[in-house]
């Protein structure tokens, strides 16, 4: 089986925390890691979503934090829309 990990960086202006987290985590650029998986099945060339990452850093040390594509993008659309124009 075939994997791949994309990265990616987003921009929180405000401070947020994670769905089924207490903490609350600073407004920042956050590196995003995207796990997929070859679906070898396939006639063409298809990946499949397997988990997606949050990357944080404080503390003196860095920690990647599981978080579902759904939850990431409703944190982030939260923090679109307050923000004033």
């Amino acid at each position: 089986m075939s994997a791949r990990s994309t990265r990616s960086t987003v921009k929180f202006f405000h401070p947020f925390s994670l769905n089924g987290q207490s903490e609350v985590l600073p407004a920042g650029d956050y590196e995003i890691i995207v796990e997929e998986e070859l679906l070898e099945s396939m006639s063409f060339l298809a990946y499949r979503k397997t988990a997606t990452y949050l990357i944080v850093t404080g503390h003196g040390r860095t920690e990647m934090r599981e978080i579902s594509g759904d939850d990431l993008e409703a944190v982030l659309s939260r923090d679109r829309s307050s923000q004033n124009p």
